[in-house]
């Protein structure tokens, strides 16, 4: 299901990233392909509050702790770059839907990256 949110459909999802030829372009559309699932989840299920948002960020985040091993795969890693272009996403989707007023720290909470 594509994102019917206009601020999500005319974002680029990770562009620092992809600009660095240290991270390659087919982990970061796995990265990519993550966000926007989060975006799907979050229109189909319209969270009604903070911690039912932080519900769908942990399982999103999760699968970006997954990610690591392709990270590694190929010779790159999610280090300090990496995490604050993360956790600039996660921010941006918050607020796109509506929740100015979230902690990006708990957006990623569960992150081991």
């Amino acid at each position: 299901m594509p994102v019917s949110n206009q601020q999500i459909a005319a974002h680029a999802f990770l562009p620092a990233l992809y600009r660095d030829d240290y991270y390659p372009d087919h982990v970061l559309d796995l990265g990519k392909a993550i966000l926007l699932r989060l975006c799907e989840r979050i229109e189909t299920e319209h969270p009604a509050d903070l911690p039912a948002l932080y519900a769908l960020t942990e399982v999103a985040t999760e699968e970006f702790n997954a990610l690591q091993a392709d990270f590694e795969s190929a010779d790159s890693d999610i280090e300090t770059v990496a995490r604050e272009e993360i956790a600039e996403d996660f921010w941006f989707v918050a607020n796109a839907y509506g929740f100015a007023d979230a902690d990006v720290e708990k957006l990623i909470a569960a992150r081991d990256w």
